[in-house]
């Protein structure tokens, strides 16, 4: 109920994914019962098997104070996502509403997962013959090696999850592939790392030249390296395609080019689209979230609707929080001089 377009856009979003035809859990729109009924009427979902509403009668706008709003507003659509969650009477939570709300009713509702003190925003950026998992993307702008290391785990099982990776490559990313060239934070996560490999698969230090090349699968950095690498991609993405428009505008032999290569500059968009995967999960706190930009269309809903069903498939907390466990009890293993690794 909380997203810039809101409920209509979500609605056309769950018609885009029934109608696919394919094998789908059942899908719970909550929110204003009222609100959302004519909108089913519309889309001709009225009545639909996999298809229910469950009423809330408050929303939290984007306006509001994250902890005031949650708090107080005990029937909003996102606090009864919450409930839904932390009760296992839903599998995956897709919200496209007030960042900080959702951030912090996962914490304080829902929970955070055993083992993880930090839970990291993981979106999927492409890159040369696929896509990346950058992990984290702006939930923790500070943190400690450890933090590193459970983001690590997380965005492994979740590339596992949706990009079908079978052994994920992970890497620290930081200012050079060489041991000990970095910050003293990246030099400890990668000592840290290194100890768990088997756990995950990691590769080692990666640098920017590296980032969006066929490298790896997952960049593990922190919140703030990592947000503004989110953001500076999704502004050169923008500056690429406004560039491409001008240019080919400037005479009619460029246009006349750009008729004949159109394929090629719709498959560039496609690749470029940030809709392709709808949003970001929140990893690291006890169930499946996942925060779809405030702007979704039904597209981009429509595509994190899929992520949360592949994520389901997955057992993805489940199987991050058993190997966070392993992790954890590897750091805490004795070495031979009797110190702790």
């Amino acid at each position: 109920m909380g997203g810039d377009l809101g409920p209509a856009e979500v609605v056309e979003a769950v018609k885009l994914v029934l109608a696919a035809g394919e094998p789908f859990d059942p899908i719970v729109l909550v929110g204003d019962q009222a609100v959302l009924e004519p909108l089913l009427v519309d889309a001709g979902l009225k009545g639909h098997a996999g298809l229910s509403i469950l009423h809330a009668s408050e929303v939290i706008t984007m306006e509001d104070k994250p902890l005031r709003a949650i708090a107080r507003k005990k029937d909003s659509s996102m606090v009864r996502c919450f409930n839904l969650i932390k009760e296992g009477q839903a599998g995956a939570l897709v919200s496209s509403g007030n960042t900080g709300a959702l951030m912090a009713g996962s914490k304080l509702i829902v929970g955070s997962m055993e083992g993880v003190e930090r839970p990291a925003l993981a979106p999927a950026i492409p890159r040369e013959n696929g896509y990346f998992i950058l992990i984290d993307a702006g939930a923790n702008p500070t943190s400690e090696a450890v933090h590193l290391l459970h983001n690590a785990i997380m965005g492994s099982h979740y590339a596992r999850a949706v990009l079908g990776a079978p052994s994920p490559r992970v890497g620290l990313l930081t200012i050079g592939t060489e041991e000990g060239k970095g910050t003293p934070l990246t030099n400890e996560a990668n000592e840290l790392l290194k100890k768990i490999n088997g756990v995950i698969n990691y590769i080692g230090p990666v640098e920017g030249f590296q980032v969006f090349r066929d490298h790896v699968d997952v960049i593990v950095c922190d919140g703030f390296v990592g947000n503004a690498l989110l953001k500076s991609w999704e502004s050169m993405a923008k500056f690429i395609k406004n560039l491409l428009t001008e240019e080919m505008k400037r005479n009619p032999l460029r246009m006349g080019g750009y008729v004949l290569a159109k394929g090629a500059f719709d498959a560039m968009k496609e690749r470029l689209n940030p809709d392709r995967y709808g949003g970001a999960p929140l990893l690291g706190v006890r169930g499946n979230i996942l925060k779809a930009h405030g702007s979704s269309n039904r597209y981009a809903w429509a595509s994190a609707i899929r992520a949360a069903e592949k994520i389901i498939q997955h057992d993805l907390y489940h199987r991050i929080e058993q190997d966070v466990a392993r992790a954890n009890a590897l750091l805490a293993t004795p070495s031979p001089d009797g110190a702790v690794k």
